[in-house]
Formats: structure tokens, C-alpha cells, sequence
């Protein structure tokens, strides 16, 4: 079952629109639960970004790690190592742009608003 505390995330989401600055701007509840579709790219984009993000905004970053791991389980459930799949996918020239974009937009988010998503992983 997954953690209710990521459905009333408020300034983040991580949908195709993860680091949008409309929904920081709007300050909206956005569910954040994969669905029964399909993965986005910029799903998985915007989640290993915070691999690359939170590490120095966390105390803990154990619990980052675990919190991490679960949610990438959660959009990558058919993986055996869903973290080592994202990082490798990084790698692809494929998947470079909708990285980009979002390595972009976790830098316009700014840190007190990534450092939101990332204590909220510490206690997932």
C-alpha cells in the first residue's frame, strides 16, 4: 500500500509535471501515486533526479536511500533493482532530454522546495 503522506504533497508532484513551476506557483495538493498506466519518461526523470537533488538537502541519507528505493519500486514494480534500472536508463542517449528538462526545472524549483520532497522521502 502506498504511503498516503505522498498524496497530499503540496508544491511537488511527481508527474510529468514534477517541477513544473505552475503547480509550485499554484501550491496545489497533487497526488503523486502511479497509476495502473503506464510510466512516463519524465516520471522516472524527474524521480532519479532526486537521487541526484536530495542527498546533500537530507540529514539522513540512509533514510533518503530507503525512502527512494520504495518509491522507485512503486513505478518500476517488474524490476528487480528498481534504482540500479533508473540509473542505468540516466545513461541512454534516448532518455537524456526529458532528464535535462528535468534537472532544469529541479534548479528553477530552488532548494526549499526540492528540500520538501526530499525530508518527505527520508520518511517514507
Amino acid at each position: 500500500m502506498k504511503n498516503p503522506l505522498f498524496k497530499s504533497l503540496s508544491a511537488l508532484t511527481l508527474a510529468a509535471t514534477l517541477f513544473s513551476p505552475a503547480v509550485f506557483a499554484a501550491n496545489e495538493n497533487i497526488d503523486v501515486t502511479p497509476t495502473n498506466q503506464q510510466v512516463t519518461h519524465e516520471e522516472l526523470a524527474a524521480i532519479y533526479v532526486l537521487s541526484e537533488v536530495c542527498p546533500s538537502l537530507v540529514k539522513d541519507t540512509a533514510k533518503f536511500e530507503q525512502g527512494y528505493g520504495k518509491l522507485a519500486k512503486e513505478y518500476l514494480p517488474s524490476q528487480k533493482d528498481p534504482v540500479q534500472a533508473l540509473n542505468q536508463l540516466s545513461k541512454q542517449s534516448s532518455f537524456s532530454k526529458v532528464l535535462n528538462e528535468a534537472r532544469q526545472d529541479a534548479k528553477t524549483a530552488g532548494k526549499t522546495k526540492n528540500q520538501a520532497i526530499c525530508n518527505e522521502l527520508v520518511s517514507y
